[in-house]
């Protein structure tokens, strides 16, 4: 990350500009994440472009991506700079497939949030109908009514 020394943040700017608690920005610097110099006195200051990358982290961590496949995707940009228009198009798309299971699963549960969510415990009167004998389990393990598309 290039750092423009004109104009900084401190530590408690960029946790209230992207809504990321000091100790997770802390974290994300200890995992290589974000960088930050320190001052004089020894304080972080972060550069204006770590408050996008943060806001990158963020929403790839509602995504569902873990901190290693954020980092493979930070890694991944020319001279690991925090994500331009172009690099944040083509990193975003790259997501739609496992938005679009998550979604899929957000609104099947919320369908069948008070009814038999097939995972064979077989303890609601609707579970009696709608898996019968557990027959669900032949498809896996888990609330597969919420996890399979059909």
């Amino acid at each position: 990350m290039s750092h423009d020394h004109h104009h900084t943040f401190s530590i408690g700017a960029v946790a209230e500009r992207t809504g990321v608690s000091t100790s997770a920005l802390r974290f994300y610097e200890s995992q290589e994440l974000i960088s930050a110099e320190r001052s004089d006195s020894g304080h972080r200051r972060y550069p204006p472009d770590v408050i996008r990358r943060v806001s990158f982290i963020r929403l790839a961590q509602q995504v569902g991506l873990s901190l290693d496949e954020v980092r493979s995707a930070l890694e991944s940009l020319p001279g690991g700079r925090t994500p331009n228009q172009r690099d944040w198009e083509r990193l975003a798309s790259s997501w739609t497939p496992r938005l679009d299971e998550q979604i899929g699963i957000l609104v099947r549960l919320r369908d069948r949030l008070t009814g038999c969510i097939g995972c064979g415990c077989l303890s609601l009167k609707a579970c009696q109908i709608l898996n019968p004998d557990d027959e669900v389990a032949d498809r896996g393990p888990g609330p597969r009514y919420v996890l399979d598309p059909d």
